[in-house]
Order: C-alpha cells, then structure tokens, then sequence
C-alpha cells in the first residue's frame, strides 16, 4: 500500500486524501489545526462554488448540504457609478451552485477522512516536519503552506502578471439581507476605478445567511479598512461603501447583522503562479497543489473551485501512475495538467482586477439584449476556459456575437 501525506486540511487536501483513500491507498494529513479550534475560528474565505467542482465533492459523496445550503441559481452583474447603470444583466445558470461555511465544511470533513481510515496529525508543518514526510512517504503533496514552506516553491515570472496585491478584500457573512425578488444570484457589481461587490447565499453556523465581498481598489476611497477595529465598525463601513458606490444593492442591505463576531475578514493577496516542486534542504521534493501555486484573488469567486478541480486532477494522476515513482517529472506532469486547465481561470481573474478590454464591454452589452449570450457567460463562472477567445478579443467577441443571430435565423 502506498503512503502519500498531504500537508494542509483545506478543499483541496481533503477532498484529494478522502479520494485516495477511497482507492485504497494509506493517507496522513497534516493541519495545524483540530476540527475544534476551525469550527471555533474566524472566517476563512467566501467559498462560492458551481456545479463542475461540485461534482467532483458528489463523487466522493462530499456534498454533505445540498439539502440545507441556499443555492445560488443564476448570475447578475452590473456596473454603473453615481451617474447611474452603464451595464445591467442576469441569467440563470445551467445548475446551482452553493456556498458552505468552510468552518462548517471543513471539520466534518476531517471526521469523515478519520472515519474513512485516514490517519490526521495535528501539528506545525515546517521543513524539519516535510522532510521526515518525504523519508517515510511515497509522495508529499503541500496543500497548505506560509513561511518557510511557502518559500519551497518559487515564483513563475512567465505565469505570474501581478507583483502587488491589487485589491484589499473585505469578507462580511450577515443575516437580514433582503432577497431578491427573482432568483438567488451571483451578484456581481462593478464601479469602474473604484472597486466590485459581489454577493452570494451560504450557509454558516447560524443557518442560510450571505457573503459580501468588497474588492477595494488599493489607496481608492473604499480602501478604507484600516478605520476598523471591531465587528460593529466593518459592518457599518461595508454598509456606507455599498450604500455610495453600488446605491443599486443598498435596499437589499438596510436591515444586516453579521452572522458572528468572528464572520469579518480583510485582507490582500498578491495573485501568483508558482513552480510546481519544491526542493527540501535534503534533495528530496514535494508537490505543491491548489492556492500553494496559483493563487487568484478571490474576484471571480474561483478559489475553491479551483480546489476542487485541482484535487480532481491529481488524484487522477495518482491512481494512473501506480507502481510507478511520483518523481520529479511525475510532479511536473501532473502540475501541468492542472494548469491546462487553471491558466483560463487567472486570466478571466486577471482580466477582472484590471479595467476591462473592450470585447468583454462588447459582451456585456449584448448579454443586456439577448438572453442566449447572458447564460452562455453566466455558465462560465463554471468554466472559465469557455470564455476563450471572445471574451479577450474584440473581433472574436463580434464574430461570437453575431453566431447568435445566425442561429437564430438557422
């Protein structure tokens, strides 16, 4: 039986060492933290998924809240300024999607890896820890991993357009949102030069809720969270921004509270690519996965998606390689098959953070008049390769326009 020790207990970790142990291999996952002290923590990310990487927690019979999470049916963006709407559509999505509360997600998740056989550690991983990983494993993969073991894997310059944080983020889980009068959305709001706001259902602790996620453009006027100091004050400076530069989504959020005292995060991230392995003071190597090598901001709402997708993939890899050494070109190989994939994912992401081209202006306005291209992009937040080339390339984004009124007259 083949050991393979996977360091981090997040989306991507867990859902990749349940899926191993499923086919039979012996797993050890390394948190830093007890179920406990997660379920009793602060917020960790806003986690809005759809229906592929949903799928994939299905498969492994991980979708433990279909029942109770409030699903998120369709896409709604807009974006407008204080003279009013410039761009305004929705459309439903193929399938919904969900948002669980990874303080809710990720404790049941390490009983079930227990239950299933899975051996977890509590402990600090540094390099002392990864390199008696790597003598007494087959494979050490880094789901999760700052400081020193974040320096293991070093920076694509060729993948990675940022070298700066480009947004401070702001998360807010509240209850007392007023819903929408159609169907549960991805809201999605845009203030040119300014920031976004993006809002979706989740479930927390407390029961169905929302997400609200501010995306400050840094040293703009909503860059403004160093003024906060407690809950209260982040909740009354998410309410003034939203209320000044998305007045739109202002009567759906007169009557908030939060969820919790510790359902606030802020915080900014540098969006980075990373060479896949990474080489420990022995000689030995590990595999990195997920956020440890192409980080995104959260925007687009991709991160646990992303998680998922990447799991997917190497645990696929992993069952292919059988007997065979998960060497260095094993480690690169799979990587590369990730990245096949997540490529169209950073730069749907990095297109967002940045003022947006022309042929995504042109897209957008005509998912404003016809219903086919306005599902067509709300179903790429499932799959963002599925917005290449129309969505970067002003004759593309014409050419797949006109395709609609072709089929139309067809």
């Amino acid at each position: 039986m083949r050991t393979i020790t996977i360091v981090g207990a997040g989306q991507a970790g867990l859902q990749l060492g349940i899926g191993l142990l499923q086919h039979g291999y012996r797993v050890n996952l390394i948190s830093n933290r007890t179920p406990e002290q997660i379920a009793a923590g602060r917020v960790l990310s806003s986690q809005s998924m759809y229906d592929m990487a949903l799928g994939f927690e299905r498969e492994l019979g991980l979708a433990l809240w279909d029942d109770e999470c409030p699903p998120t049916h369709g896409v709604h963006m807009r974006v407008g300024n204080g003279d009013g709407l410039l761009v305004d559509w929705r459309a439903r999505m193929k399938a919904p999607g969900q948002s669980v509360d990874q303080r809710i997600k990720m404790p049941r998740w390490m009983n079930e890896f227990e239950r299933q056989g899975g051996n977890l550690v509590i402990e600090e991983a540094g390099l002392e820890e990864l390199e008696r990983y790597a003598e007494q494993s087959d494979l050490v993969i880094v789901a999760s991993g700052k400081g020193e073991i974040g320096k293991l894997f070093e920076r694509d310059a060729e993948r990675s357009q940022f070298d700066r944080p480009m947004r401070t983020i702001s998360l807010t889980y509240v209850h007392g949102m007023l819903p929408r009068s159609d169907y549960s959305a991805l809201n999605i709001s845009i203030n040119p030069g300014i920031g976004e706001y993006v809002n979706f259902p989740c479930i927390t602790h407390s029961g169905p809720g929302d997400i609200i996620n501010l995306e400050c453009i840094e040293g703009g006027p909503m860059d403004r969270w160093g003024e906060v100091s407690t809950p209260a004050e982040h909740l009354a400076l998410a309410v003034e921004l939203i209320e000044e530069f998305f007045p739109w989504e202002a009567p759906r959020c007169r009557n908030l509270r939060l969820t919790d005292e510790l359902g606030t995060l802020v915080g900014r991230l540098t969006p980075t690519v990373r060479k896949p392995i990474g080489v420990l003071p022995s000689g030995r190597t590990v595999l990195g996965m997920a956020d440890v090598l192409v980080l995104n901001d959260p925007i687009t709402g991709q991160g646990s998606n992303n998680a998922s997708k990447c799991a997917n993939v190497y645990m696929k890899a992993i069952l292919a390689q059988g007997a065979d050494a998960f060497d260095d070109t094993f480690k690169q190989a799979t990587f590369e098959r990730y990245w096949d994939y997540a490529q169209w994912v950073t730069r749907f992401t990095n297109t967002h953070l940045l003022p947006p081209p022309d042929s995504a202006l042109r897209v957008f306005a005509a998912c404003a008049e016809n219903p086919r291209i306005a599902a067509t992009v709300a179903n790429a937040f499932d799959d963002p390769k599925s917005l290449t080339p129309w969505y970067y390339d002003l004759d593309e984004a014409e050419r797949f326009i006109a395709s609609f009124a072709l089929a139309k007259e067809a």
